[in-house]
């Protein structure tokens, strides 16, 4: 049983790892990955594996560290879904990066979104041009809302490839 409870101990510790630094790292949209992007989490995949499960390559050792992964992760999520202030440190909150036609640069900068990217990202919502942007708002998973038209047009989410969001 004791060597069981090493290999719960340690995914734990390597899950919280990998959900914190991702997050100090600034990579809170996972959903359109680069090549880089798959490269890194298929290295970071192989590096811990031995970290969770030492020297037990038995299909229990496997199952006892999916295992502990899944319970932690639900843990998690049940967190991130009851406690705002968790919520916000681990994935963000929204960045308004225009109002009224207005482009805020200094959130562009902390987002580390360009002006070519947002343009393109406008452009995608079937708007011509930022002045006819009531409201865009970089969403904490990485989807772009644009509102138009005096506030009355909300057009589909668009994400923004391929790109490390950082939060402040």
């Amino acid at each position: 049983m004791f060597p069981y409870l090493t290999i719960i101990a340690s995914s734990v510790s390597v899950y919280i790892f990998i959900v914190l630094a991702i997050r100090v790292f600034g990579k809170n949209e996972i959903s359109q990955l680069s090549v880089v992007d798959l490269v890194f989490i298929l290295l970071i995949s192989n590096s811990v594996q031995n970290a969770m499960v030492g020297g037990n390559a038995t299909l229990t050792g496997g199952i006892v560290a999916a295992s502990s992964l899944f319970v932690v992760n639900w843990i998690l999520r049940s967190l991130l879904f009851r406690n705002k202030k968790i919520s916000n440190f681990i994935q963000g909150t929204p960045v308004m990066l225009v109002y009224k036609g207005k482009v805020n640069d200094q959130h562009l900068k902390n987002t580390n979104i360009s002006m070519d990217e947002l343009e393109a990202a406008v452009r995608e919502h079937g708007v011509t041009d930022i002045k006819h942007v009531d409201l865009a708002i970089l969403e904490v998973d990485g989807n772009i809302s644009i509102i138009s038209h005096n506030f009355t047009k909300i057009s589909a989410r668009k994400r923004i490839p391929h790109r490390t969001l950082n939060r402040h």
